[in-house]
């Protein structure tokens, strides 16, 4: 079960590239058949993808303990960063009603975007050498990417949906972060075992392109807190866009029934 590659993948190779290629290929023809489910089979697929994501995760936990840290103490994979969020969220979305579920759905349909695309995009730390480890991170992200276009879906026949409680959420989650990321620091001691949740960690400068930077020129905090700036930015961004496209439904929808 720890079968390794020879070589470990790269970033931007071309097995990276194929696998990225091959998820959009695939979002964009589960679109087509996603598109006419009713909201009621969106939601229960949401569900369980979520609770799969879960089974998997400790699954994965049992793996690295296992095969990557080989029983050495580490929270470095602690399931609290943004792209987990997103199993949570999800799982909890066909229980969930009226406001509540409506903010779980714009979560899904903007932070999590953020956070599949980003780990998708530079997949530094999924880039690993065991096979099977590397195969469940681009399956876990590509998940997301699914689970976000069917809570898009269903978000496009409801017009009162709000972006401020997303940010709630995302705010409240990223607190919770920052306190793993400090206890774990001060429980295990070392960066290189301690946790990065959410890439906010305050003991060193971010992982994160550009914000690398930033960090050093700014400072730790101040580059932390722009970096939570910028995800919420872009979850805005996002969130303009599925206002477009409820508005257009809706739109459509008004036509037929005027025919």
């Amino acid at each position: 079960m720890g079968v390794t590659f020879a070589e470990t993948p790269e970033v931007f190779g071309s097995l990276h590239l194929w696998i990225v290629a091959g998820i959009l290929a695939c979002l964009i023809g589960l679109g087509f058949v996603l598109k006419n489910w009713s909201e009621k089979r969106l939601l229960r697929l949401i569900g369980i993808l979520g609770v799969l994501m879960i089974v998997t995760e400790i699954w994965k936990q049992w793996f690295v303990w296992v095969y990557v840290y080989e029983g050495e103490r580490s929270t470095w994979f602690f399931p609290w960063q943004l792209c987990s969020m997103s199993m949570y969220v999800s799982a909890l979305v066909p229980v969930l009603k009226g406001k509540a579920q409506n903010t779980a759905l714009v979560f899904l349909a903007t932070f999590s975007v953020i956070g599949a695309v980003f780990a998708l995009g530079f997949p530094g730390d999924m880039m690993r050498p065991q096979i099977l480890l590397f195969i469940h991170s681009f399956w876990y992200h590509g998940t997301m990417l699914l689970e976000s276009l069917a809570a898009t879906f269903v978000l496009r026949n409801r017009e009162k949906v709000r972006f401020v409680p997303a940010i709630c959420w995302f705010l409240v989650m990223a607190v919770i972060a920052q306190i793993i990321n400090v206890v774990s620091y001060r429980v295990i001691g070392d960066t290189r075992l301690s946790s990065n949740m959410f890439q906010i960690t305050p003991y060193y400068p971010s992982t994160q392109p550009v914000f690398h930077e930033i960090a050093l020129a700014i400072g730790v905090w101040p580059e932390i807190i722009l970096y939570l700036g910028c995800i919420i930015f872009g979850g805005f961004l996002l969130f303009q866009l599925l206002r477009i496209i409820i508005a257009r439904h809706t739109r459509v929808n008004q036509e037929r029934l005027d025919k």
